[in-house]
């Protein structure tokens, strides 16, 4: 892969996760928790989000992952539901970020980018934006600690059930990777993932709305 190639995809999966973890971070900061902001993590700069093992997967296996916002739920007025709203952001962020690259993508139907050569790799990268966004939008969803699906599953069910789901959290990220190591040998035997064939029917979906066409099939 060359260097075109290689930015093409690390750029978007970078701004992905920055303004996921800075939506995390903003949210909770206008909840009352300056945790992030204090932390130095308020910032669109990627450099701050960065996990050093995560940024090697990404170079290594063009999947990876950033360093989790710090949240500190007592300083909210209402820990359980303000934690919700906190963990809808990242997610959130995403989803916006894919329409708006999917306007830029609808945009760009409009000009014969074929007959303009440097527009070609921003185009590519449009369409890796959205669907990158909307991956990690979706993933996230799953309800699994340390997921932000989590809590939002936790914010909003009754608070006996939190209760429990609570005790749960404390070995969600066993369950995580279990569910990963499943969800690959199931792969390797079938030919079917299933982590990809729950999300996947929610990012056709979108990739649809927001730019008319199945981005799946393009790449």
């Amino acid at each position: 892969m060359n260097a075109i190639g290689f930015l093409l995809w690390v750029l978007p999966i970078l701004f992905a996760l920055t303004i996921h973890e800075y939506s995390h971070g903003w949210v909770a900061y206008k909840l009352k928790d300056p945790t992030a902001k204090l932390a130095g993590r308020l910032t669109l700069n990627p450099i701050k989000h960065l996990d050093p093992i995560g940024t090697i997967a990404l170079f290594l296996f063009h999947f990876g992952w950033a360093k989790p916002v710090p949240v500190n739920p007592y300083n909210f007025t209402n820990p359980r539901k303000d934690m919700l709203w906190v963990g809808l952001a990242g997610p959130g962020a995403n989803i916006l970020g894919a329409l708006g690259f999917g306007i830029v993508y609808r945009i760009f139907n409009l000009i014969p980018v074929e007959e303009i050569r440097f527009l070609q790799p921003i185009y590519i990268m449009v369409i890796y934006s959205v669907l990158i966004n909307l991956i990690l939008a979706f993933f996230n969803f799953i309800p699994i600690p340390p997921l932000d699906g989590s809590k939002i599953l936790k914010g909003i069910l009754p608070a006996n059930y939190a209760s429990w789901y609570s005790i749960i959290e404390q070995f969600g990220s066993f369950l995580l990777i279990g569910l990963i190591f499943v969800s690959l040998m199931i792969e390797r035997a079938t030919g079917i993932s299933l982590i990809w064939g729950v999300i996947s029917p929610f990012i056709r979906f979108f990739s649809w709305v927001f730019t008319g066409k199945d981005l799946l099939h393009l790449i």
